[in-house]
């Protein structure tokens, strides 16, 4: 044996392939379920790429919208009119009395603010749903509802660290109704979106879905000698629906079809900081400048 293979055997002897691990000096903490809880303290998930769509807001939407909407006043705009309550809030008998406004509820008539810079329409949030009535007989119905609103928002419960992210949430009836529906009992599911997210969600509806769809004309408008001074013209939220073959039409859900036991259909709220009579209109003007299209009966 040469003496370079007896200085390899000595250092194999001498050298233990493995050492005995450390002592743990400090254990970690567990939760209520037993399980360990890391030293990881404000962990936030930055955006991992710019959005498209929310430039696309800021550079030139918003500046199209100002001109679009923009409702010039001179002077000084009268003061509100004062409306008159059904009964006398000094009489003590009626203090802590219903007090409604002498005919009927004003939410209706109200007006818009003045147009400035800073109320522009913008989208505040995407409001997801979808009701599943197998759900009232077994609950384990709504777990590829759920699987299937998380694939297509992304969100989850805290994620990213982000403590508004309130992820899927199972709706529960309110009241009974017929019978067959009781309060506390899941009959479905929805998601809020808000900032990127809610974007991405825009760009995969505009882009992938909605051309997919045979025979889609748009959103259905209400008539054009329909009123607009009702509780829904003035709250600034376009909806509509989606039939249950488009969930297949994103690319979410598309990816890893087989994955889910059926399609679900769906609602969609574009819910928006328009407020006062006109409302609707200013948020269609919004919707209409991400490729949405409308259409009228």
């Amino acid at each position: 044996m040469s003496a370079a293979a007896v200085r390899v055997a000595q250092s194999a002897q001498v050298t233990k392939p493995f050492r005995k691990p450390p002592k743990i000096r400090k254990f970690l903490k567990r939760d209520e379920n037993g399980l360990p809880v890391p030293h990881v303290r404000n962990l936030i998930v930055r955006d991992t790429h710019p959005c498209r769509l929310m430039d696309h807001y800021h550079t030139t939407l918003q500046d199209d919208l100002m001109y679009m909407t923009y409702n010039h006043t001179s002077g000084t705009p009268p003061q509100p009119r004062q409306i008159r309550l059904t009964y006398d809030p000094n009489d003590p008998y009626t203090k802590n009395r219903y007090n409604p406004p002498v005919g009927g509820s004003q939410l209706g008539k109200k007006p818009a603010p003045p147009t400035t810079a800073e109320n522009v329409v913008r989208l505040e949030k995407i409001i997801i749903h979808s009701m599943l009535k197998e759900a009232l007989t077994n609950r384990s119905n709504l777990l590829g509802l759920i699987a299937a609103f998380r694939a297509l928002s992304g969100d989850t419960e805290g994620g990213g660290g982000r403590p508004s992210s309130e992820g899927v949430q199972v709706v529960k009836g309110k009241k009974n109704v017929g019978g067959w529906m009781r309060p506390g009992l899941p009959v479905g599911a929805q998601v809020e979106l808000k900032g990127p997210k809610m974007y991405d969600f825009l760009g995969s509806l505009v882009e992938f879905v909605l051309p997919r769809i045979r025979e889609f004309p748009g959103i259905v408008m209400p008539p054009a000698s329909s009123t607009m001074n009702s509780p829904s013209g003035v709250a600034g939220v376009v909806s509509f629906g989606l039939p249950p073959e488009a969930m297949g039409y994103f690319p979410q859900i598309e990816v890893n079809l087989d994955s889910y036991p059926r399609s679900y259909g769906m609602h969609i709220h574009f819910v928006t900081n328009a407020v006062g009579i006109g409302a609707q209109n200013r948020a269609r003007a919004l919707v209409s400048g991400f490729q949405i299209p409308f259409a009228r009966k």
